[in-house]
């Protein structure tokens, strides 16, 4: 076998087996859900990209898979004229390449455009039945149970309905609006789609398993973190209490649901010493540092 496959072999192991069950016990992951995001975000493209670099590894010979390695660890691609003077049997393992990275590219395409017809057609709906509130620059729907949810995209909007309005107070509200336009602006329903095209594409690994779960869990706790910037942490936990029997859309993103209660523990509990960010990079570091002996023994072995 090319024992230059051992590379992106042993990062596709990290990243899809060993990281993942490492990230979801994370406690800094929930403390600084940004960082935790950009850990999973991370995680996907490495695995992405060494599934993609095996088949071409089985395909090329040792002395141009071995350029291939040292041009991928130091992102330094090839020349256009190297390009242009390929062998077939290099275009076959470049086009084996992009036919691994077909796949998730379009699962993601795919959940983008059921998501988008989803929300496009729910919108038409609010057209409707809702009103729009210019003091509250949200659309406004007649019905007794309290809900604070958003359609992110095109038809970008945020929803509160009649309910809401009745049981939050001047400073709730503003505390769950504020969550709510978090997402907009963030372009979270980018990072849902994607987490769920990896469940369905690799439903059985743990990479697309807990992530389908974690990342939707994560770009919460990050809009509670950017509402925070402008409400205080009552406020905002009093709001996800209200609300988290609300109803809202499948593709929406609702202030309350099922993780309120998680949430609304991580808003109220005191903040822990210590240094989440360092300990998120060390323990990343560690696990990807495993795969340096692999990437010296190709690089010494010729």
């Amino acid at each position: 076998m090319n024992h230059h496959v051992l590379p992106p072999l042993g990062l596709a192991l990290i990243t899809g087996l060993v990281l993942p069950w490492l990230l979801v016990r994370a406690r800094w992951a929930q403390q600084v859900p940004r960082m935790g995001l950009a850990a999973w975000i991370a995680c996907g493209a490495v695995f992405a990209l060494s599934t993609a670099m095996l088949p071409a590894q089985l395909l090329l010979p040792p002395e141009t898979s071995h350029r291939l390695v040292d041009a991928v660890m130091t992102l330094a691609p090839p020349p256009p004229a190297r390009l242009a003077a390929a062998t077939v049997r290099e275009a076959l393992a470049a086009a084996s390449a992009l036919a691994v990275l077909t796949v998730p590219a379009t699962g993601f395409v795919t959940e983008l455009v059921r998501a988008r017809r989803s929300r496009t057609r729910h919108a038409e709906l609010l057209r409707l039945v809702g009103r729009y509130d210019a003091r509250l620059r949200a659309t406004v729907l007649e019905d007794g149970r309290p809900a604070v949810y958003c359609l992110p995209g095109r038809s970008r909007r945020v929803v509160v309905s009649s309910g809401a309005l009745e049981v939050l107070t001047e400073q709730e509200l503003a505390a769950a609006l504020a969550h709510e336009r978090a997402h907009i602006g963030g372009r979270h329903h980018l990072l849902v789609a994607a987490a769920s095209a990896y469940s369905a594409v690799f439903r059985r690994l743990p990479l697309a398993r807990i992530g389908g779960r974690t990342v939707p869990l994560l770009l919460e706790m990050a809009a509670d973190d950017r509402a925070l910037r402008g409400c205080s942490g009552d406020a905002l936990a009093t709001a996800l209490y209200a609300l988290a029997s609300g109803h809202a859309p499948r593709r929406a993103f609702a202030a309350g649901g099922p993780s309120a209660a998680v949430r609304m523990r991580r808003i109220l509990e005191p903040r822990r010493a210590g240094r989440p960010v360092l300990r998120g990079t060390l323990a990343v570091a560690a696990a990807v540092s495993t795969v340096v002996p692999l990437v010296v023994a190709c690089c010494w072995t010729t």
